[in-house]
């Protein structure tokens, strides 16, 4: 198997396990704040176990400046209340119609680029950008009478743009971290959650949960842990390209499970707008690492090679 190949079938598989991510957080049974509070937990201690073994806390400064340790603590903020923010946005709305509209995240990385940095946005980019937000309000389902309701599934869908956008924020202030292992970055944004979330967890709620431990496990080990470090290896050896178009596997996977486990399924006009998201979102994410982004070929190899960010251009919850 070729170096591609093999980075092709470890990513194909981090966005399936992806996809299954809905089903975890909703059968787990937990709040969002539990569901969140416990995979950072349980994810911390995935990906340190991994670090560990690979030898990675040995290197000198692990490769963090104070600079750097601060963005990387400031995208662990924007990361965690994304989860939450996404996790609230299955319950009121569906996995599929969530996992779908949080998919506009490479659109706000280009308008945060914009906004904040000064970036150019070429007409070809906002063409796009604009059949993107066409295409949501089509997966929305929303009609123009439907906006001044105060239903589940309005708030849900704003939940779910909303943690698209803190998605968005995490990758701008990420992507500027250089010189420092993704999986490291990875596991200080895991840890700032837990403090973070302290505060808000139940853990009284916790008292009855029994068996469905296992699905908030999964969600660390499986879902934080494994995902993870499947996706960073695949980096090393795959061109964007081919990173991009493979990163929709995740919406696809969602909303298969979604239909098998819970009947949910869009209806024929929001299907409309799948097609629509996707081809932008390709547009958009493929001109932008194209212009402002090495190919990966050499991200894991050394600490100073090894700076993809620990959000990157595959989107993954």
């Amino acid at each position: 198997m070729t170096s591609q190949s093999k980075g092709s079938v470890q990513l194909a598989a981090a966005m399936v396990l992806s996809g299954t991510l809905g089903v975890f957080v909703v059968e787990s049974g937990a709040s969002p704040f539990n569901v969140v509070f416990f995979r950072v937990l349980f994810g911390a201690l995935a990906l340190g176990g991994y670090i560990l073994a690979r030898g990675w806390f040995r290197e000198r400064g692990l490769g963090f400046t104070p600079r750097t340790l601060g963005l990387a603590v400031l995208g662990g903020v924007f990361i965690v209340f994304n989860w939450v923010l996404l996790f609230e946005s299955y319950e009121n709305t569906s996995i599929s119609v969530a996992t779908v509209v949080y998919h506009t995240q490479p659109f706000y990385v280009v308008l945060l680029g914009a906004l904040l940095f000064r970036e150019r946005i070429t007409a070809a980019k906002a063409g796009w950008i604009g059949v993107a937000f066409a295409g949501l309000i089509l997966v929305s389902g929303i009609r123009p009478g439907d906006l001044s309701a105060s239903g589940d599934y309005v708030i849900g869908l704003g939940q779910a743009l909303l943690a698209a956008l803190l998605y968005g924020l995490s990758t701008v202030v990420t992507k500027r971290i250089t010189g420092v292992r993704p999986h490291l970055i990875a596991l200080v944004q895991v840890l700032v959650g837990i403090p973070l979330l302290l505060p808000f967890a139940d853990f009284g709620a916790m008292a009855g949960t029994g068996a469905d431990w296992g699905w908030l496990v999964g969600l660390g080990v499986i879902h934080t842990g494994l995902m993870y470090v499947l996706m960073y290896a695949a980096y090393a050896q795959l061109p964007t390209p081919k990173i991009a178009v493979l990163a929709f596997v995740y919406p696809a996977v969602a909303m298969l499970v979604d239909w098998a486990a819970y009947g949910h399924h869009i209806g024929l006009v929001q299907a409309l707008g799948v097609p629509l998201i996707v081809t932008a979102s390709l547009k958009v994410t493929l001109a932008r690492r194209s212009a402002s982004a090495p190919a990966p070929g050499t991200a894991g190899r050394a600490p100073e090679a090894a700076s993809r960010p620990a959000t990157p251009v595959a989107s993954e919850a």
